[in-house]
């Protein structure tokens, strides 16, 4: 389970998160919602330790990221997919990430395979890359370590309707089979099709968290953009 305990982020005077709190149960997809500037990355990157929270605590089954050994293998995440070696082979990425953590050399060739990269993609070199690509073999590298938790912020950026359609059902099975998924993303619809709830965030304060009922995503999506419209205003 990945929790939120009343998470503040301040810089200054200006609060980036505002007692943000929140549960993504195991076995479930999280859709963390809001527009640019909303909160979102912030907040993830205070679950995987790479900004301090200034308050409250973000764990993964109880524990801060800091706390946890060799915490790729208990949470899997993906910030941003620019942020690798443009000189490497996609292959020779996860090779040096599956050392790094301990993972058997064969988990490449399976990652590889459950994000859509073949084996001659696999051997180019990643500044050749297209946006979609670099976000398959991010998502490749933060199920290196086979993770119970999965933190992906904009997973579907760049990626075709296929690509689309793929990942998602990858991460509808990942939690099916008990990985707790929390994903970032301004598309309402997107996420609706395949959360199971959304949790909604402006100005770095939670507006809702709501269940996702397909049949009612129309009516979720107009509120979203109430909400997030009227908490614009309310912060100008």
């Amino acid at each position: 389970m990945i929790t939120f305990d009343h998470v503040t982020k301040q810089y200054g005077a200006t609060h980036a998160l505002d007692d943000v709190s929140f549960e993504v149960p195991t076995g479930s997809i999280t859709g963390f919602l809001g527009p640019n500037g909303a909160g979102k990355t912030t907040a993830m990157r205070i679950l995987l330790g790479h900004t301090r929270a200034t308050s409250g605590r973000a764990t993964i089954d109880g524990q801060q990221y800091a706390a946890i050994g060799n915490p790729a293998r208990a949470v899997g995440g993906l910030l941003d997919a620019q942020a690798v070696h443009p000189g490497r082979t996609g292959a020779e990425t996860l090779g040096i990430a599956a050392a790094m953590i301990g993972a058997d050399r064969r988990r490449v060739g399976q990652v590889l395979d459950l994000v859509g990269l073949t084996v001659t993609e696999s051997r180019r070199t990643v500044k050749g890359y297209s946006l979609g690509m670099r976000q398959r073999l991010g998502i490749a590298q933060a199920l290196l370590g086979a993770p119970k938790a999965l933190v992906l912020d904009e997973p579907a950026n760049g990626l075709d309707p296929q690509g689309i359609r793929a990942i998602r059902d990858l991460l509808r099975a990942l939690a099916d089979d008990g990985c707790a998924v929390l994903l970032s993303s301004h598309l309402l619809h997107e996420v609706a099709q395949l959360a199971d709830r959304v949790v909604i965030i402006g100005r770095g304060r939670i507006l809702e968290a709501a269940a996702i009922d397909p049949s009612a995503a129309q009516d979720l999506e107009n509120r979203y953009f109430t909400l997030t419209a009227t908490d614009d205003r309310s912060a100008a």
